[in-house]
């Protein structure tokens, strides 16, 4: 049984470029996206592969039709069934997916190079590393 061990390394840097204002108070508000919810959940082993969907949930309301799903490889990444789409809520984002029994998935939401995921400030979410395996 093959193993794929992935480690990532993110650093985020908030002053200088990452604003095109500096903030004067930290808040939720004011620094950029980040990724509070997943489903499947990150690290999951044990995903059921009739899982219609990926969920992500951002800690802001995001720009429609704005997204970075990124894929690390066409093996890894799962098959579209539709096209991505905010719910009502404009934080969280749903892919319909088909994923296929005993595999592992790996998807970036925003990356180095991509950063379609932004709040309504225009600014790029926290790049986020979703991992997970189905059940055999």
């Amino acid at each position: 049984m093959r193993q794929l061990v992935i480690v990532a390394v993110v650093v985020v840097v908030c002053c200088g470029s990452a604003w095109s204002e500096e903030p004067t108070q930290l808040s939720v508000a004011t620094l950029p996206p980040v990724v509070v919810k997943a489903v499947p959940q990150s690290g999951d082993t044990k995903v059921d592969s009739s899982t219609a969907e990926i969920r992500v949930t951002f800690s802001k309301k995001m720009i429609d039709r704005s997204w970075s799903w990124s894929q690390m490889s066409a093996e890894s990444f799962p098959k579209m069934t539709g096209k991505p789409h905010y719910l009502a809520d404009r934080k969280t984002c749903v892919l319909p997916v088909a994923l296929e029994p005993g595999k592992t998935y790996v998807i970036w939401l925003n990356s180095q190079k991509f950063g379609g995921f932004k709040d309504t400030k225009g600014r790029s979410a926290v790049p986020y590393l979703l991992v997970f395996q189905t059940k055999q």
